[in-house]
């Protein structure tokens, strides 16, 4: 089986190290990552430059591009073959719930998933995480697991597992992602020459972090197994909105 991994904290991350030294007796394993640290990037492409393509000793391939440049290079055109599955991390740092939305690692496999590939997005749940070796087996388990019973329709799966020793897991559970509170506000900062500048806040706690979802899982020591899709049509208001523009003048 041919995995292709990626991820948004670069080639010389800890965590895309730990997972390919996870996968690389199992299946035939290659890297197209980013050349340095692109977290929060979500699915940004890449399209008013060519992007160039470097390989490391290891033998990692580094893009000077975003994590979907990465996997979509990689799969169409690249590497000269369709990868049986694209796996992304494992990222420094969790990625539940609306994180998603912005996640560079859950991008680089959401790209994977657009171009017809099941795809998993790995993250520990801390930052700077301690416990590399917990992500690189439950990603080793995954993809075991995937080998010996490959879905009928590629899937997405968002996995988050607690910084933990792998021996204090208490397994995993498939939920749904949760919610957080508005984000932190943003900060006034100045530049060294004294312009006015605005720093993002920090991301909002968890509101909506009920058992069922994965904000629940982790915080219960259990890895957080979540299937997602990319349909972003709100079904249940076709009928409001159309009768809407029905009465517009």
């Amino acid at each position: 089986m041919r995995i292709l991994v990626s991820n948004d904290d670069g080639y010389q991350a800890p965590g895309i190290e730990a997972l390919v030294a996870s996968l690389s007796d199992i299946a035939e394993v290659t890297v197209v990552a980013p050349s340095r640290d692109r977290s929060a990037t979500s699915n940004s492409i890449t399209v008013h430059r060519a992007l160039t393509i470097e390989r490391a000793s290891n033998g990692f391939y580094f893009v000077d591009g975003k994590p979907a440049d990465c996997v979509h290079i990689a799969v169409t055109g690249f590497l000269g073959f369709k990868p049986d599955l694209v796996v992304s991390g494992i990222n420094n740092g969790s990625n539940l719930g609306d994180d998603t939305i912005y996640s560079g690692t859950v991008a680089a496999a959401m790209e994977g998933f657009l171009l017809g590939i099941p795809a998993i997005a790995l993250s520990m749940t801390h930052k700077p995480a301690q416990h590399f070796d917990s992500g690189a087996r439950v990603a080793r388990t995954l993809v075991k697991q995937f080998m010996s019973s490959r879905p009928a329709a590629p899937w997405l799966l968002n996995v988050n597992i607690p910084d933990i020793p792998h021996a204090s897991l208490h397994g995993m559970r498939t939920v749904r992602l949760g919610r957080r509170h508005q984000a932190e506000p943003v900060a006034r900062v100045y530049a060294a020459d004294g312009a006015e500048q605005w720093k993002i806040g920090g991301v909002g706690a968890a509101a909506d972090a009920g058992p069922d979802t994965d904000f629940g899982a982790v915080a219960e020591g259990f890895v957080s197994v979540t299937p997602l899709t990319v349909d972003l049509t709100q079904y249940r208001q076709l009928e409001d909105v159309s009768r809407w523009i029905g009465t517009a003048a």
